[in-house]
């Protein structure tokens, strides 16, 4: 298959930013790394393999860019309101310098946005800030409250990028046009942060699909299984 690396000085950031990007053509997918995860983390794990038919057929790009959550929820070494804006210049640069120089790749001007683990935040959260982006969404094994990480501080920043508060009172008409899928599994460790987000959908009548397997960890095999059965979900 077809894979491309790109690196760029990224102005919302300030730092360089580097992404693989694979397949020669088809929808694009921005797929997001697990926590702290670099830019090569879903290819080297397999999940890249994993739906290399789609990649072969040219139904599909994917869009692998870095995280920055060592600078960012993960760094203890800055100040809680640090941390969330630079997620919050994060955000920005998915929007800007990814989302919206291949979004017009489809008829709808729209991606899918997936992601595993702490990456299942990240595809949520760009998915239900920016709906009219987004067509798709594949959350494996997700979570979607950031308060755990910021030692309890809270502002307005936080509060809009921590999908379950400020979910329910969002009334973009787009919401109810995007494919949701949850994945997650009765032995996942994100399994009640799942389900809470059905409810949620389900309270503002949001059709999605709350997709729990059967026996399998919070771990690469359970998404490596997902992951192919819920890109057959986008119509080429």
């Amino acid at each position: 298959m077809k894979e491309d690396y790109f690196k760029w000085h990224s102005p919302h950031l300030n730092r360089y930013i580097e992404m693989l990007v694979f397949g020669h053509s088809g929808y694009p997918v921005v797929l997001f790394p697990t926590s702290m995860g670099s830019f090569h983390e879903n290819k080297d794990m397999g999940l890249i393999e994993s739906v290399s038919w789609y990649l072969e057929q040219g139904l599909i790009q994917i869009y692998c860019p870095d995280s920055i959550d060592k600078n960012s929820f993960y760094n203890k070494q800055i100040s809680p309101v640090h941390r969330i804006e630079n997620h919050d210049c994060y955000d920005k640069m998915i929007c800007h310098e990814i989302v919206e120089k291949v979004r017009n790749n489809t008829a709808s001007g729209k991606v899918a946005v997936a992601g595993c683990s702490f990456g299942g935040y990240h595809a949520a959260n760009f998915a239900f800030r920016h709906p009219g982006y987004v067509s798709h969404l594949f959350s494996m094994s997700g979570v979607y409250q950031i308060k755990n990480y910021l030692d309890g501080f809270h502002n307005d920043t936080v509060f809009y990028h921590s999908p379950h508060d400020y979910l329910q009172g969002l009334n973009d008409y787009e919401l109810w046009n995007m494919d949701i899928v949850l994945g997650t599994s009765n032995w996942d460790i994100c399994f009640d942060a799942n389900l809470k987000m059905s409810r949620l959908l389900s309270d503002k009548n949001m059709h999605h699909w709350l997709d729990i397997r059967q026996d399998k960890l919070h771990d690469w095999p359970l998404w490596k299984e997902m992951f192919p059965h819920y890109l057959s979900r986008i119509k080429f």
